[in-house]
């Protein structure tokens, strides 16, 4: 299930800090007007330390590596059920490249690792939502295959 470029393996304790540097890649685009970078990195910084610590059921973490051994990316999938057939879905809730490893297909090699372990769990989607200013992500999930599904919308209403 690993890409032989990039040897992809479940998350350890030891991968903790790895991972929770990549938190800022998150937002290091152009966010919408009412999202703060600081609130969505201790959002998403909070919610991975959830998983990471308890380890709740139906979410997993894996680890991306180079030929050296080195971390270079993660993906955190989790099983969700699909609100209009009850299905079983594969959810990417995270999804980052090292910035030094970026543009060597690690992204690319994380979505297949998603889409092969979709398929060994019987999922029938692959889903993911992605910021609007996050260009070099939907680029690289567009050319993947990635098409929009649901389309979420906001409006602040009060501050």
């Amino acid at each position: 299930m690993s890409d032989p470029a990039f040897p992809i393996r479940l998350a350890e304790g030891d991968d903790d800090d790895f991972i929770l540097e990549q938190v800022p890649r998150f937002v290091d685009f152009t966010l919408p007007t009412w999202r703060r970078r600081n609130e969505c990195i201790e959002g998403i910084r909070k919610d991975l330390v959830h998983h990471l610590d308890d380890q709740p059921p139906n979410s997993f973490l894996f680890v991306a590596e180079n030929e050296d051994g080195e971390r270079v990316g993660f993906i955190h999938l989790q099983k969700t059920q699909d609100f209009f057939n009850g299905r079983t879905n594969c959810h990417i809730s995270d999804i980052a490249v090292a910035e030094e490893y970026e543009g060597q297909g690690v992204g690319q090699a994380l979505l297949r690792h998603a889409e092969t372990w979709a398929r060994e769990h019987r999922c029938q989607f692959v889903t993911l939502a992605v910021f609007p200013g996050n260009e070099r992500a939907r680029e690289l999930y567009k050319s993947s295959g990635y098409g929009e599904d649901l389309m979420r919308l906001a409006k602040p209403v009060s501050r």
